[in-house]
C-alpha cells in the first residue's frame, strides 16, 4: 500500500487498557490522529456487571450510544480499529461505530487484543459493516503478550509499510 499523503486514524474500544496500549504504539509509528471509541454509558467496572450488560446487547444487538465522535471522518484515507475480543468478535461498542461511520471507501485495518479465543470472526463482522471499504487482515495480540507486543507490532506495520 502506498501510504503517501494518506490521513490516518487510530482508533480503539479498550476496557481494560491492553487494546489501548497496542493503539499507542501504532499511533506513535505511523502518525496520524487517536481517538478512543466510549460509550455514553460505559459499562460497570465490575466484571460480572459488564459482562451480563453486555451479552444483552449481543443478544438483542441493542447496541450502545458512543460518547464524542470523529471530527471529519470523511477526511481519513486509513482507520485502524482495535478491540478486545467478546463472545468470539467485537464488543458492542464497535458495532455502534461501525454502523455511525460506515467508512466507505476507507482501508480499514483491524487489531485486536485476545484471551485465548484469537480473532474470531471480527474481520467478517467488519466487513459485513462496512461493505463499501477495503478490511485488511486483523492482527490480533494475546493478551500476556501486550507488554512486550512492540517488535511485533513494528514488523506487522514495516510489512504494510505504514511506518511514517
Amino acid at each position: 500500500m502506498n501510504w503517501t499523503g494518506k490521513k490516518i486514524l487510530v482508533a480503539c474500544y479498550s476496557r481494560s487498557g491492553n487494546t489501548r496500549a497496542i493503539a499507542e504504539m501504532i499511533h506513535a509509528q505511523t502518525g496520524g490522529d487517536l481517538f478512543a471509541i466510549e460509550m455514553s454509558d460505559p459499562y460497570s467496572t465490575n466484571d460480572q456487571e459488564c459482562h451480563n450488560r453486555a451479552e444483552r446487547e449481543m443478544a438483542s444487538k441493542a447496541w450502545p450510544q458512543l460518547a464524542g465522535k470523529i471530527e471529519n471522518p470523511d477526511s481519513y484515507d486509513v482507520v485502524f480499529v482495535g478491540y478486545p475480543i467478546w463472545w468470539g468478535t467485537m464488543p458492542p461498542p464497535l458495532f455502534t461505530f461501525f454502523e455511525k461511520y460506515g467508512f466507505a471507501g476507507k482501508t480499514l485495518i483491524p487489531f485486536c487484543t485476545y484471551g485465548g479465543s484469537g480473532p474470531g470472526r471480527s474481520a467478517e463482522d467488519i466487513a459485513e459493516l462496512a461493505p463499501r471499504s477495503e478490511v485488511l487482515d486483523v492482527l490480533g495480540i494475546k493478551t500476556s503478550g501486550v507488554k512486550n507486543a512492540r517488535d511485533g507490532v513494528s514488523r506487522w506495520l514495516n510489512e504494510m509499510e505504514a511506518v511514517k
